[in-house]
């Protein structure tokens, strides 16, 4: 019977001295953060400021809206002026087919 419970301690032992590591760990690291909060402080700070800068150099929302208003209304005015030039396209060859036709009947010869 003592070496079922020999076999049992040993076992347990083994286990507890790995939550004992464990526990150490666990306790290392919190010293080493609770004496390193000072620089994590110092670093959050940093990273405000410069959150806090990158914010100033950002267009809002608003500007961006602006320009993409202005944009647009650009865009506009150039699809009005192309649809312009081909209706005044259109409009020149008309021109000319009657102005041939003209020339036909009156039997003229045109020169380009």
């Amino acid at each position: 019977m003592d070496k079922d419970y020999s076999e049992l301690i040993e076992y347990l032992d083994k286990k507890f001295a790995n939550i004992e590591k464990d526990i150490n760990i666990l306790q290392t690291g919190q010293t080493i953060l609770q004496t390193g909060q000072t620089n994590l402080q110092i670093k959050i700070l940093e990273n405000a400021s410069e959150i806090k800068k990158n914010r100033e150099l950002m267009a809002t929302k608003v500007e961006v809206n602006t320009l993409v208003d202005a944009v647009d209304a650009y865009m506009k005015q150039g699809d009005e002026y192309r649809q312009e030039v081909v209706m005044l396209g259109n409009k020149v060859d008309r021109h000319e087919k009657w102005l041939e036709a003209i020339a036909k009947k009156l039997d003229l010869k045109l020169e380009y």
